[in-house]
């Protein structure tokens, strides 16, 4: 049946070409329904937990999305007119933005004091940008900022040199909010360009979880353009270098343009979107399908050389890789399904993409490929190869110095594997991009000089309504902001108690000595009546308190951290309430927390996708070769360079993010093509006959000049992926393309050497191939 099909596809290759293109386009229609999504959002399946904790918290308090204006007067002080004239400009236009819901800044703070028996409520500087500053005004302004807990460290900096204009915005509640994201964000550079133009000696930085949201977007939009055309100019060169024809390189190149463009059309068919993750698609599936294309090329060229006819070469080629390649393929695929696992939704739709676009290579590479190469007029003169003169040396050497090449190569493995626990789950969101993009430096910037932008908002809920004026809760409260303001990874608390504690002293005459907590609830209730009917519109108290003052929420501000250490504040503050107030029903939300939780839990899960990944591959393989043997140990090279990958990445940075978590089942199904097609070859030569050391010599002879093709191309694939931007995809391009050229190292070094020392069968023909027990120790050398 397989023989006839290949034949089918040799005698009749315009029918083969006139179906696949079609085939092909019918797909790739598809691809009118893709649209992009770069809201962080998408990292979160909907019954995530820690999403549906953020969701209802945002339900219950106002929205926090926002977007950070950091001042920085070259001056090095935020105190004198210029810079606090241009900071309530700033704020007027703010409120302009597009979906605002409120603006906070150094001006239009919300200063209370007493004036005999009235509380006086007022903008600590003014409401608007033209009204005169005056000196007094500027010294007032100094000395209650850097006083005020809500203030400083948060809209001003100790030292006064650096303030902070926020503005918290209301996104609409619908799927897609990226055009949302990218006006506001379009807005606020307007902002900051205009007064950066005004204000040369002024520095300004952008930041917030809007503005995260809008590099995601911009990022992937730099991908898109940048690492797809860059890979296909390093594919074009590779092949041109390695296969040494135009008409070989184009053959492949149309395989590779009709595999992505079948494969995101088919996206664009299931409803997909595109996003931070599946923009690789297109990379990924181009770097695995050039290596189907090599491997037929490969067999097909040499065929040709040993004066075999047009017709006769490609069938030949086809029928010695179709099963390798169907191999290769299948595991590939079985392990980007593992995604699937995956707590991560866009993770789980590189993983389908990638293995659907795998297949569907497989079956151009097969049908659309052996066509081509039918049709176009390829001529190769009858010669010996050189290249396999150079693997057979090689080969030569590893059988003479096998007894060297075993045990130095097993030390290597295990010393380097043995740095794999030096790893840890650590994902910290504005590290996903690259220190030289804009979003990065400003929060970095705006995190060693003011604050960072993890946070974490905690509500407090009393179970009860107007229970927070309770004073016994109150002193709760403000003994848990206490708590937290100790602790060094804390930047800044935001805690109603502090509130209270300022209008006690407002309603006593501004005794100093009177800044604490009232003693009484009423009294308390009074208080916030008076505060909140005194706030003027956008500047309420609805992003701390509830409606029926049942719940407060408290945000804190940490250093921007990893992952482990926000997780461990979560558990710490649950810790903390069972022990001091166990009435109490603490909730944590945030994206920080949302980013921290996801990243452990899809570890978690993909050890599980990974372990369920190496028995269907290893199970597809001993079926494949129809040997226990041979399948059990293709296991030790398939494994081996996984575990040094991970072992090197301890050294190089020891931190593992989400793209980082998916590489371990991914490389499984890509490092075992090598390993496929050396094995492949190595047990045809048995089955005729040969011993293990001539077996190895036509294994190196046959398939080693492709696999070294396939390497390089796969090699030089994850690196261009490994220059994105977004560390989820440049990571994941990084370790995984240091983890296939040490596969190619362990199947060249290890795995020959490995066969020689236990390989101490032999096949005796008899019609059928089978194994038989060698009895004589003399046939192996």
């Amino acid at each position: 049946m397989k023989n006839r099909f290949l034949h089918l596809i040799v005698a009749k290759p315009w029918l083969v070409l006139l179906v696949g293109i079609l085939a092909v386009v019918a797909l790739s229609y598809g691809g009118k329904n893709l649209y992009f999504r770069g809201d962080y959002k998408i990292f979160f399946g909907d019954d995530n937990p820690q999403l549906q904790a953020f969701e209802s918290m945002q339900k219950t308090f106002s929205k926090n999305d926002n977007v950070s204006i950091v001042v920085e007067p070259k001056s090095g002080s935020v105190f004198n007119k210029e810079t606090l004239e241009l900071i309530a400009k700033i704020t007027e236009d703010a409120w302009q933005t597009p979906f605002s819901l409120r603006v906070d800044s150094l001006t239009n703070y919300q200063h209370t004091e007493a004036e005999e028996d009235d509380l006086i409520v007022d903008y600590l500087v003014s409401e608007f940008s033209d009204v005169e500053i005056t000196d007094e005004m500027i010294e007032k302004t100094k000395r209650v900022s850097l006083a005020e807990p809500l203030l400083v460290n948060r809209t001003i900096s100790p030292s006064g040199h650096v303030s902070m204009v926020n503005i918290t915005v209301q996104l609409p509640d619908k799927l897609d909010q990226t055009q949302d994201v990218v006006e506001i964000a379009a807005f606020v550079r307007e902002i900051v360009s205009k007064y950066q133009a005004e204000y040369p000696e002024v520095n300004f930085y952008l930041t917030g979880v809007i503005m995260m949201n809008n590099s995601f977007v911009e990022e992937s939009q730099g991908d898109m353009a940048s690492l797809i055309p860059a890979m296909f100019l390093a594919v074009l060169i590779m092949l041109s270098i390695l296969l040494r024809s135009v008409l070989a390189t184009v053959a492949t190149l149309i395989i590779i343009v009709t595999s992505i463009s079948a494969t995101m059309g088919f996206s664009g068919w299931l409803g997909m979107y595109l996003s931070t993750a599946t923009i690789s698609v297109p990379t990924i599936v181009m770097t695995l399908a050039v290596a189907d294309c090599v491997h037929i090329i490969s067999s097909y060229y040499y065929n040709l050389r040993q004066g075999m006819s047009n017709d006769q070469a490609i069938e030949q080629a086809l029928e010695i890789n179709f099963s390798p390649v169907l191999i290769t393929s299948a595991t590939t695929a079985i392990g980007f399904l593992t995604f699937n696992f995956s707590d991560v939704p866009p993770l789980r739709d590189l993983g389908n993409l990638v293995a659907f676009g795998v297949m569907l290579a497989f079956v151009l590479a097969i049908t659309i490929l052996p066509a081509f190469l039918k049709l176009l007029p390829i001529k190769v003169k009858k010669r010996d190869d050189s290249n396999f003169g150079k693997m057979e040396q090689f080969a030569e050497w590893l059988i003479k110095n096998r007894k060297l090449v075993l045990p130095a190569s097993t030390l290597v493995i295990i010393c380097v594997a043995a740095l794999v626990p030096l790893n840890k789950v650590n994902d910290v969101p504005t590290e996903y991009f690259a220190e030289d993009i804009q979003f990065r430096y400003d929060s970095d910037f705006m995190d060693e000089h003011l604050l960072g932008v993890t946070m974490i908002d905690f509500a407090l809920d009393t179970q009860e309504a107007s229970g927070i004026n309770n004073p016994e809760f109150l002193a709760v409260v403000s003994e848990f902001t206490d708590w937290l303001r100790a602790k060094d990874e804390v930047d800044h608390v935001i805690s109603l108690s502090d509130t209270f504690k300022r209008l006690n002293k407002n309603m006593n005459g501004d005794d100093p000595e009177e800044y604490k907590l009232p003693e009484q609830q009423d009294l308390a209730a009074q208080f916030l009546l008076m505060y909140e009917m005194s706030l003027p519109y956008g500047l309420d108290l609805n992003n701390q308190i509830n409606l029926d003052k049942s719940s407060l929420r408290i945000t804190v501000t940490l250093d921007n951290i990893g992952s482990g250490e926000i997780v461990a504040m979560e558990r710490d503050v649950q810790n903390w309430f069972a022990d001091r107030s166990p009435n109490t029903k603490v909730t944590a939300a945030s994206p920080s927390l949302m980013f921290a939780h996801i990243g452990e839990r899809n570890m978690q899960s993909m050890l599980t996708g990974s372990s369920l990944a190496i028995v269907l591959i290893s199970g597809l393989l001993i079926f494949a070769l129809r040997s226990l043997k041979l399948g059990i140990i293709s296991l030790l090279p398939n494994l081996a360079p996984a575990a040094m990958g991970f072992g090197l990445w301890a050294l190089y940075s020891g931190s593992i993010n989400l793209g980082l978590s998916i590489v371990t089942s991914m490389c499984l199904g890509i490092v075992v093509d090598d390993t496929v097609h050396f094995l492949s070859k190595y047990k045809r030569a048995r089955v005729l006959g040969k011993n293990a050391e001539d077996a190895v010599r036509y294994a190196f002879a046959s398939v080693g000049k492709a696999l070294w093709i396939t390497t390089l191309v796969l090699f030089t694939g994850f690196m261009v992926l490994a220059q994105s931007s977004f560390s989820l995809n440049g990571d994941m391009g990084l370790l995984t393309a240091t983890i296939i050229l040490l596969a190619l190292a362990v199947d060249f070094l290890f795995l020959p050497a490995f066969l020689l020392l236990v390989d101490k069968k032999v096949y005796k023909i008899d019609g059928e191939s089978e194994y038989v027990e060698a009895n004589q120790a003399s046939t192996v050398a």
